[in-house]
C-alpha cells in the first residue's frame, strides 16, 4: 500500500483568458480563512504585475496556498493565453489534479482545448468547474455537453471522462453543484478538490528528486527556483547536486527554502515530497533541472517547451529623438535586460546578429513579444522593433509554417464578410455552427502570419462584436504566397519640426493622421495612412505666412478630423518590412528604416534591379 500525505493537495487552475480563473482564486482564499478578518486582499490578488492588473490577463503562473479544515491546499494560477503556453505546460508536472474552469455561455474556447490537452497529456484528472452562473445567457447544459464532446475529442480516457461538476459565481463567491441551486459558499468546491484530486505520495525516505519548473528572481538571493519534491527531503544548510539540462552535475549548499501561504513566500527549515517550495543557493538554475542527493544522481526527463512561433529585430534606437526620453539606451543595456528576461521566461529565445546594436527575439506569439516590449518601455527603456515575421521550420528536409486554430464568434451578419477576408488570408474553413441569439461560431486553420495585423480589419468589418481566439495548431509546408500584411501606403514626414494644423488641414484629403497638431515629428517618421497603396512624403510642419491680405489667426476655426491613435499592439502589426516600431518611456512612434527620401528611394532601385 502506497503512503500518500492526506493532508495535502496539489491542484492547478487552468482556463481560457478572461473565463474567471483569477477572481475564482480570490474567493477561494478569502472563504478558506486564510486572511484574517481585518486583511485588506486586493481584487485578483494572483495578478501583481500592473499590466496583469490593466489588461485583466494572467501573463506568469503564480502559486498560493490555502488552509481548509485539516488540509492544505496549494494552488497554481496558470495563464489562459497560448502566448504563455510555456508556463502552462511544466505547471502541469508540479500537480496533481486540475480545475478545467469553463465559462457557462462562452463554453469551450481554443485556449480551452490547449490547456486540457496539455492536462490530459499528463494523465491528470479535471474537475469541471462551470463558471459565470449568474451570467444571464448562461447555458449550463448545453457547455458541459461541449466539456464532453472536447474531452473526447482529445482522447481522455474513460477514467478522465468521469470527471466531477460543480457550477460557480465566482464574483458573487458561491458555489454548487446543481446548475440551478449555486447558493452555498466555495465549501462545496474545497470538498470536491479534497475527494477527487489524489494526494500526493509520501515517499520521503527515499532520494530527493526536486524539478524545477519556475523561475523567480530576486536583487538580494539571485535566482530562485521553484517547483515540486517529487521524492525525498530537503534541508537548509545540506550539500545537494544540481543536474543541469546537458547532464553535468554541480554541487551546492540549499541557502534558503521558501513555502507559500496565502500570498506570501514564508521562510522553512525542511521540505518533503509533494510540498511545493522555491529554493536558493545556485546561481545558474534553470528550469527542467533537478535537484537530487549528492551521492544519488537520478534526475527527472527533461521538461518540454514548445517552440516559438514568431520572431523580431530589436534594434537600439537611431531615430533623431534617441535618448531624448528614455533612462537606457545604449546596446550593453538592451543586451543585459533581454538576458536577464530569458532567465525568467523560457519561452522566449534572444540570439545575436551580424551587428552589436542588433538582437532576434522569438517568442510565442504578438502578444508575448508586446509585453515584454511594454515592461521594458515602463522599466525606462528605448529601442527600436521591426516587424515581426513567423520562423519557418525544415521539417524533413521541407520548409515549414506554423498554422493557427482561428475561432471566431460573431453576429450573423458579419460572417460573410469574416470568411472573405480570412479566405484571402489563405484560411480553411473547418466547421460553422449557428448558436442562439443570432451568434455564429466558426473555426478555420490559418498559417500564422495571416494573423499578423489581422485584429484590427478583423474589428472593423464586424464593427468591434466579434470576438477571436486563436492558438497554435501545428507546423506545415509554406505555401509560396505573399499573405496578409498592409494594404495601403504611409504617409512619412518631409522634414524635422512640429506638427501644425495648416499643414494637416491641407493633407486631410490624402489619408488618415495618426498625429494631431503640436507634436513634434522628424524626417522619415510615419504620420498617417495614405489612402492609395503607394508611400507619400508630406510636409506636416508647413505654417501658413501672415500677410497683409489675410489674418495669420483665421485657421484657428480649422476643424480637423480626429486622428487615429495607434497602440502598441496596432504599430506592431502596422509595420510594413522597410519600417521600425521606435518604443520610448513616453512614445510609440512609427517610423522608415532609411529616413531620408532620397536614400530610400535609391535603396528600392537597387532591390529592383536585383529582382
Amino acid at each position: 500500500m502506497t503512503n500518500r500525505r492526506e493532508e495535502l493537495r496539489n491542484v492547478a487552475i487552468i482556463a481560457h483568458v478572461d473565463h474567471g480563473k483569477t477572481t475564482l482564486v480570490d474567493q477561494l482564499l478569502l472563504q478558506s480563512g486564510t486572511f484574517r478578518k481585518n486583511e485588506h486582499v486586493n481584487e485578483r490578488a494572483m495578478d501583481s504585475n500592473d499590466i496583469e492588473r490593466e489588461r485583466g490577463i494572467t501573463i506568469l503562473a503564480k502559486n498560493t496556498s490555502l488552509s481548509y479544515k485539516d488540509f492544505k491546499i496549494n494552488i497554481v494560477d496558470t495563464p489562459g493565453h497560448a502566448d504563455f503556453g510555456g508556463e502552462v505546460e511544466r505547471i502541469m508536472k508540479m500537480v496533481d489534479g486540475v480545475l478545467l474552469l469553463v465559462d457557462a455561455y462562452e463554453g469551450c474556447m481554443p485556449q480551452t482545448r490547449f490547456v486540457l490537452k496539455k492536462a490530459l497529456e499528463q494523465k491528470l484528472k479535471p474537475i469541471v468547474v462551470v463558471n459565470k452562473i449568474d451570467k444571464p445567457m448562461a447555458r449550463p447544459e448545453a457547455v458541459i455537453d461541449e466539456v464532453l464532446d472536447l474531452f473526447i475529442d482529445l482522447g481522455a480516457d474513460e477514467e478522465q471522462l468521469e470527471f466531477p461538476v460543480v457550477y460557480t459565481s465566482a464574483v458573487n463567491g458561491v458555489a454548487g453543484t446543481e446548475p440551478d441551486q449555486v447558493d452555498q459558499s466555495m465549501d462545496v468546491l474545497f470538498d470536491t478538490i479534497i475527494e477527487h484530486v489524489p494526494a500526493p505520495v509520501d515517499n520521503r525516505d527515499e532520494s530527493l528528486q526536486f524539478q524545477v519548473t519556475m523561475l523567480d528572481y530576486n536583487d538580494y538571493v539571485g535566482r530562485i527556483g521553484i517547483g515540486r519534491i517529487y521524492r525525498g527531503s530537503i534541508k537548509v544548510g545540506q550539500q545537494a547536486a544540481l543536474v543541469k539540462t546537458d547532464g553535468s552535475v554541480k554541487q551546492f549548499r540549499v541557502t534558503k527554502l521558501f513555502g507559500f501561504f496565502a500570498l506570501k513566500k514564508v521562510e522553512i527549515e525542511e521540505a518533503v515530497a509533494g510540498d511545493l517550495i522555491a529554493i536558493t543557493g545556485v546561481e545558474d538554475i534553470n528550469i527542467g533541472e533537478t535537484i537530487n542527493n549528492v551521492d544519488h544522481i537520478d534526475p527527472l526527463p527533461v521538461l518540454t517547451i514548445d517552440e516559438p512561433t514568431l520572431q523580431m529585430t530589436f534594434v537600439v534606437n537611431t531615430s533623431p529623438f534617441a535618448g531624448r526620453e528614455g533612462q537606457y539606451v545604449t546596446s550593453r543595456k538592451l543586451e543585459e535586460r533581454l538576458s536577464a528576461e530569458t532567465e525568467r521566461d523560457v519561452s522566449l529565445r534572444v540570439e545575436n546578429t551580424d551587428t552589436p546594436d542588433a538582437w532576434v527575439v522569438s517568442g510565442r506569439g504578438e502578444l508575448h513579444l508586446s509585453i515584454l516590449i511594454e515592461n521594458m518601455r515602463r522599466e525606462g527603456y528605448e529601442l527600436a522593433v521591426s516587424r515581426p515575421s513567423v520562423i519557418i521550420k525544415d521539417i524533413d528536409g521541407k520548409q515549414c509554417e506554423p498554422y493557427e486554430r482561428v475561432q471566431i464568434d460573431v453576429p450573423e451578419e458579419y460572417v460573410g464578410s469574416v470568411i472573405e477576408s480570412l479566405g484571402k488570408r489563405k484560411a480553411e474553413l473547418l466547421n460553422m455552427e449557428q448558436q442562439e441569439g443570432g451568434q455564429s461560431k466558426l473555426e478555420f486553420m490559418i498559417p500564422s502570419r495571416g494573423l499578423i495585423g489581422y485584429r484590427r480589419d478583423f474589428l472593423s468589418e464586424t464593427r468591434g462584436y466579434g470576438i477571436m481566439n486563436h492558438t497554435f495548431d501545428h507546423f506545415s509546408p509554406i505555401i509560396n504566397e505573399t499573405i496578409g500584411g498592409r494594404r495601403q501606403g504611409v504617409l512619412v514626414a518631409m522634414e524635422t519640426g512640429q506638427t501644425t494644423t495648416y499643414a494637416m488641414g491641407q493633407l486631410e484629403d490624402r489619408g488618415v493622421m495618426f498625429l494631431e497638431p503640436g507634436v513634434q515629428v522628424y524626417e522619415g517618421m510615419i504620420v498617417g495612412e495614405h489612402n492609395r497603396e503607394n508611400d507619400l512624403t508630406v510636409n506636416v510642419t508647413k505654417t501658413k505666412h501672415a500677410t497683409n491680405v489675410r489674418s495669420a489667426t483665421k485657421d484657428q476655426t480649422v476643424t480637423l478630423k480626429t486622428p487615429r491613435k495607434m497602440s502598441l499592439e496596432d504599430s506592431l502589426a502596422y509595420l510594413d518590412d522597410d519600417e521600425y516600431c521606435e518604443i520610448t518611456p513616453e512614445n510609440i512612434r512609427m517610423r522608415k528604416k532609411i529616413l531620408n527620401k532620397s536614400e530610400r528611394e535609391r535603396s528600392d532601385k537597387k532591390k529592383k534591379v536585383a529582382r
